[in-house]
């Protein structure tokens, strides 16, 4: 047994200023406690706030008796694990989208890991934008389809490899993000969707980021972009602007029959507890009651890209996801202490996660946390040199 490389691969990490560890983190509503500090929480996928508000906490045991629900599914959906709540909870899925069909996950990374894979064969071609997740990145990998990467946003790149190699295949997948989890950059749904009609593609969005916090009733870019007809495959989670867990895909009966047959990321796991599952219904069905706290999202996430911009600092996107560039990872990790001792807990992300030299604070912003501690945030920044 050879321990030698694992040691030496820690040592790589340490020295490229990439070493993780897991904190001892406590939660108190927008507030977090680790290492001893008290910091406002900028760093939770929360987007609403919907995790610690109490009113809707309040409502639904209300509403559910929350006690005579299982507290674990204690099995697959394909075996014993498929409780009613699943069942409406897609049913809830098909009547918001307006479309044939729904299939919940365990989670986004589970959906990214298995939907590609069960569909595609090595006929087939799946063409992704070059900053899709990992777990995009993943579900190609675990595909036997042959990949190709168009470059970020860039539509006519995607179009010429379109161009020339459309008819070497079957079927093609055209795969991207409707908001980027790195930039907070958005795609356009709308020219997607005129380029997979032109080459007869399909057209898969993961909408992880934008699904609560983007289009009047919160379904995600799709709805705000007027294109959730044209979508073959709209992916979205629950465990972000949601406040729960799992995911879902929005398709055609027959991809969702076919996904049930086929699908090991969902054949091989034991499903998500109906307590969980209730809760998401739950909230879900409230989405378009979440519309003002959408629009004030939008509002303090412009005015902190702007107070970034002014400050000289480079930014990018247009979304609560507000990237503020750093460089190497030295100086993403001294930013990141900075905030921190400020009271902001503010990560940074690091090569390899963004390139070289684009190591950045990520900002996720949350809509209900007071404009007093937001404005004490920017002050801060006002301060920066």
């Amino acid at each position: 047994m050879n321990k030698e490389r694992y040691i030496k691969k820690l040592e790589t990490i340490r020295e490229a200023g990439n070493y993780r560890t897991l904190r001892a983190i406590e939660h108190n509503g927008f507030l977090i406690h680790a290492d001893g500090k008290e910091m406002l929480n900028l760093s939770s996928n929360d987007y609403l706030g919907l995790s610690t508000n109490p009113k809707l906490l309040d409502e639904f045991r209300m509403e559910t008796d929350v006690l005579s629900l299982p507290y674990s599914a204690a099995s697959s959906r394909l075996l014993s694990g498929n409780h009613p709540y699943y069942g409406l909870l897609e049913k809830d899925l098909v009547e918001l989208y307006e479309k044939p069909a729904a299939l919940v996950f365990n989670s986004g990374y589970h959906a990214n890991i298995g939907i590609l894979p069960a569909l595609t064969t090595k006929r087939d071609l799946i063409i992704a934008d070059k900053l899709v997740h990992a777990s995009i990145i993943d579900g190609i990998r675990l595909s036997e389809a042959q990949m190709l990467r168009y470059r970020h946003l860039d539509y006519e790149h995607l179009h010429s490899l379109l161009v020339a190699h459309r008819e070497e295949y079957d079927n093609v997948f055209i795969v991207t993000e409707s908001v980027f989890s790195m930039d907070g950059d958005t795609a356009d749904l709308q020219q997607l969707c005129e380029i997979k009609k032109e080459f007869d593609a399909f057209l898969y969005v993961d909408e992880a980021h934008a699904v609560g916090v983007r289009g009047t009733n919160g379904l995600g870019c799709c709805e705000e972009q007027a294109c959730v007809e044209d979508i073959d495959f709209i992916v979205g989670t629950f465990g972000k602007a949601l406040a729960s867990q799992g995911a879902f895909v929005i398709c055609e009966q027959l991809f969702r029959d076919y996904l049930i047959n086929t699908q090991r990321s969902l054949i091989f796991t034991t499903a998500l507890p109906p307590v969980n599952v209730a809760w998401t219904r739950f909230v879900l069905n409230r989405l378009p009651d979440f519309y003002d706290l959408r629009i004030h999202l939008s509002q303090i996430s412009e005015q902190l890209r702007g107070l970034l911009f002014k400050k000289g600092f480079e930014t990018r996107g247009d979304s609560h996801i507000v990237p503020m560039l750093c460089g190497s990872n030295e100086d993403s990790l001294e930013m990141a202490n900075l905030f921190q001792e400020n009271g902001f807990f503010a990560l940074p992300v690091r090569y390899p996660t963004v390139p070289k030299n684009e190591a950045r604070i990520r900002f996720s912003l949350n809509a209900s946390i007071p404009d007093e501690d937001y404005q004490c945030l920017f002050e801060l920044i006002q301060c920066l040199e």
